[in-house]
């Protein structure tokens, strides 16, 4: 899978790509993750990517032609499944939709920034919109990020055990149940004995009843889906 990230800040990537599941990914060859500045896209003399709004107003806007003209080149390489321009107001991003992403060979994530961009781009470039919750972050960058992440995970491969992302909150729609480590006993806490005793259908059962009575307390909007 390849992923492209058009950014005025690619610097903004160097911790969470190099390090941890991301970082194995890379070195593996099961992801290949390309940076591209928008500045260098510009043809101003100063790489200036933003403008004033139209109709006046307070912040700036991120202008066509560096964003474009970077797709473009990208796109004179090879073709691409999704353009997704990371927003506030797009479609919430939750884990189906990270799983159809997995699933896709080349993608383009745009960062925005200032009040976003010309609304030209959203018209005729982008593909898909993706917000990663209701709230206004300083960049795209972040939630490119994560989405990134949550794609990465998926990818055959990636993770050692190839089921542990099967048992992922809202794989199934509910979230997961808790889980324990040695020791079995740590001053007078316990783990519950059915755990500890061997038996998988019995484990399998109580997991999945956990699951449901997890869900039922926190999210109970995704049993609505059930």
């Amino acid at each position: 899978m390849r992923i492209d990230i058009l950014t005025i800040f690619p610097e903004m990537f160097d911790g969470p790509f190099s390090h941890s599941i991301v970082k194995r990914a890379r070195e593996k060859g099961l992801v290949d993750i390309h940076l591209h500045n928008i500045r260098d896209y510009a043809t101003n003399k100063h790489r200036r990517v933003d403008d004033y709004p139209f109709g006046g107003g307070a912040g700036m806007v991120m202008m066509i032609e560096p964003v474009l003209n970077c797709i473009n080149d990208l796109k004179n390489s090879r073709e691409y499944d999704e353009i997704i321009f990371m927003t506030p107001d797009g479609e919430l991003f939750d884990q189906p939709t990270a799983n159809q992403f997995s699933t896709l060979k080349n993608i383009i994530m745009l960062c925005g920034h200032y009040k976003g961009i010309d609304e030209r781009l959203r018209e005729h470039v982008i593909t898909r919109e993706i917000s990663i919750g209701d709230y206004v972050l300083s960049g795209g960058e972040l939630a490119a990020a994560v989405v990134t992440d949550s794609i990465v995970r998926l990818l055959p491969g990636v993770l050692g055990d190839e089921t542990s992302a099967l048992s992922d909150s809202f794989q199934d729609g509910l979230l997961s149940p808790p889980v324990y480590t040695r020791p079995a006993d740590y001053q007078g806490w316990k783990v519950p004995e059915i755990l500890l005793s061997g038996h998988d259908r019995n484990i399998a059962e109580w997991r999945h009843e956990q699951s449901l009575d997890r869900t039922k307390k926190r999210r109970p909007g995704l049993l609505e889906n059930q």
